[in-house]
């Protein structure tokens, strides 16, 4: 038991060392720029200075001083940010060694530390085909170093998939507009709606994460498949070119149907692959937000 508790300290502490240095060195002034505050809110009073604003003149002031003086406002900078992550059986896939799961953990954390360095709050949603734990949003180190374990030592209790069971989980739980990520490979239908309004409720970005063989069927010739989600197994004949060709054309459509349905509900996302750069991916995500 103790030599368990040892490796899980390791995990974390390597996540958190990988995840702090990248969110300090590469996210912190674009994550700022990429996702805004909650609005302005006042800060002060000055004399007022060519070029101000009429609008903002505090003409209580301005008649008590008997010269103008105009209102200063700032970013009221605090954010919440979420996120929403898929923990289904799916996600324990990977041939670039390192399973989906693995990547959505280094890819929250390095998210959380950005956040937290901007003075943001932070919470998690885990789910499957049902709400498996909610980490209500908090700041502080110590905080962040529990979601980093939640995410490495977790075990759902259920394997299958339900998205929209996750969203609505978040719109209903979640009151004021915050930032969510939603880290998901996105194996499910029927989502549509509860995408729909949480896109509308909250400022919410899709991070897909996948891995390139789930996009074509290698040619091994009969052989054995496991299904993680419903725990089946089939024999499939690899070596038919019309199966695999059936394989290809799934995905394509599976890809499609999620690229429509973001774009149609306005929805800023990006795909993430396993044992691939990352980091080169969010900060394309968070430049394209600051343009």
């Amino acid at each position: 038991m103790e030599q368990q508790n040892n490796e899980i300290l390791k995990k974390v502490r390597k996540i958190e060392i990988k995840a702090k240095g990248l969110s300090r060195q590469l996210f912190s002034g674009e994550y700022h720029s990429a996702f805004k505050g909650r609005g302005m809110a006042f800060s002060e009073v000055r004399e007022y200075q060519y070029g101000d604003d009429v609008r903002n003149i505090d003409w209580n002031v301005t008649a008590r001083l008997n010269h103008p003086y105009v209102k200063v406002f700032e970013e009221e900078r605090e954010l919440t940010v979420m996120l929403l992550v898929d923990v289904s059986g799916s996600n324990r896939f990977g041939t670039h060694h390192q399973f989906k799961e693995e990547l959505v953990a280094e890819v929250a954390a390095t998210l959380a530390f950005s956040a937290i360095q901007n003075n943001d709050k932070v919470g998690v949603i885990l789910f499957s085909d049902k709400i498996e734990k909610f980490i209500p949003p908090k700041k502080g180190s110590s905080h962040i170093l529990r979601i980093i374990r939640e995410l490495i030592t977790f075990r759902p209790s259920s394997n299958g998939t339900d998205l929209a069971e996750g969203l609505r989980y978040f719109t209903n739980v979640i009151k004021k507009r915050c930032t969510a990520f939603l880290l998901s490979d996105f194996y499910d239908d029927g989502y549509s709606d509860a995408l729909k309004i949480a896109s509308h409720k909250h400022d919410l970005i899709s991070i897909r994460i996948a891995d390139e063989k789930e996009a074509h069927l290698p040619d091994l010739g009969l052989t054995k498949f496991y299904d993680p989600e419903t725990a089946e197994t089939i024999w499939i004949d690899t070596a038919d070119p019309a199966i695999r060709q059936a394989f290809a054309n799934r995905y394509i459509a599976h890809v499609s149907h999620l690229d429509e349905t973001l774009k149609k509900y306005g929805i800023d996302n990006t795909v993430l692959y396993t044992g691939e750069d990352y980091v080169k991916e969010l900060k394309k995500l968070f430049d394209r937000r600051s343009a």
